[in-house]
């Protein structure tokens, strides 16, 4: 064997030492520091800063998944399909994090660049957050403290590493202003952006599924056409009369179901269009999914659901 290809077999397996190394690091839990990327498209929102915050934005990696922390600056960030594929369908998709940080990768930028590939104009809305320690040591220990199980009532849900949603809920005005402030951005700019109004929807996972519902419950100005809470909290809720249909994610083993159906039966009884997809397996924060998973298959039922509601068919101008 000549001396070129030692090296080169050499090189290979160096390579592949490395990408093993750092799959491995990635992929068992740890938080890891990132630096904080571009973020080019992303566009501020206006909506003000967060009190006694102390800290600036910072990034980690979990789960070889890019998060951010410490936001007080809430940004909109379009997800255009490719010109003469856009349908004028329009989703604002809020991450998930406990509202103490956001998955960004996983929750926001994946699923928005999946909805931009099937003709759906997203936007991932990157809003305030509640304040963490400020180092990362600090904000490891912090998430990996001792913790009290939410209580079986709460609906807005967060995340295992969390406060109970019933103690958070004291104070969601930044995130809801977030995302009214969103959707009236998109509103303004629906013309440029090639959205249809009438057919502005809202995806969320984990406490962005909570925010999702938030916004449907509370906001006065959000005229959404559709939401998807996805593996968020299952407490019945006081349903609106012009509450929009639902399309509803989450697994058995989430530990968020524990065995309810509050929200779902709400929705039914309110008479207002459900479907609920709950599944074998998946766990929690599953995002587009996981190898091997029963819920691995939610987003291309969320895409019928839509097709078949007629939300991806721009109404007749008559």
């Amino acid at each position: 064997m000549n001396s070129k290809l030692k090296n080169l077999i050499k090189t290979l397996i160096l390579l592949l030492t490395i990408v093993y190394f750092q799959n491995t690091m990635a992929q068992d839990g740890t938080i890891y520091p990132l630096e904080i990327p571009n973020e080019p498209n992303a566009i501020p929102l206006g909506t003000g800063g967060v009190e006694n915050q102390p800290a600036s934005e910072t990034w980690f990696r979990q789960w070889g998944d890019p998060m951010a922390r410490n936001i007080t600056t809430a940004t909109l960030t379009p997800f255009l399909p490719k010109p003469g594929k856009a349908n004028g369908a329009t989703v604002i998709v809020a991450p998930g994090g406990g509202f103490r940080w956001l998955s960004l990768g996983n929750e926001g930028w994946e699923v928005a660049e999946a909805l931009a590939e099937k003709g759906i104009t997203a936007f991932v809305l990157k809003y305030r957050l509640h304040p963490t320690p400020e180092s990362l040591d600090d904000f490891s220990a912090w998430m990996n403290r001792p913790r009290t199980p939410a209580p079986s009532s709460d609906t807005s849900d967060s995340s295992s590493n969390s406060e109970p949603i019933s103690r958070l809920q004291r104070d969601l005005s930044n995130q809801l202003e977030d995302a009214e402030a969103a959707y009236k951005m998109i509103i303004n700019r629906a013309e440029e952006w090639g959205v249809d109004t009438n057919r502005i929807g809202m995806i969320g996972f984990s406490a962005g599924a909570g925010l999702t519902m938030h916004s449907t419950l509370n906001s006065e100005i959000m005229n959404l056409a559709f939401i998807g809470p996805i593996y968020g909290g299952m407490g019945d809720v006081e349903v609106p009369k012009d509450a929009p249909p639902m399309f509803n994610v989450i697994a058995v083993d989430d530990f968020l179901f524990r065995g309810q159906f509050g929200v779902i039966d709400s929705w039914y009884k309110a008479g207002i269009p459900v479907e609920f997809h709950l599944y074998q397996n998946g766990g929690h924060g599953f995002g587009l999914g996981n190898p091997n998973r029963t819920s691995n298959r939610w987003f291309d039922a969320f895409i019928h659901w839509l097709d078949v509601n007629a939300f991806l068919t721009p109404k007749s101008s008559e």
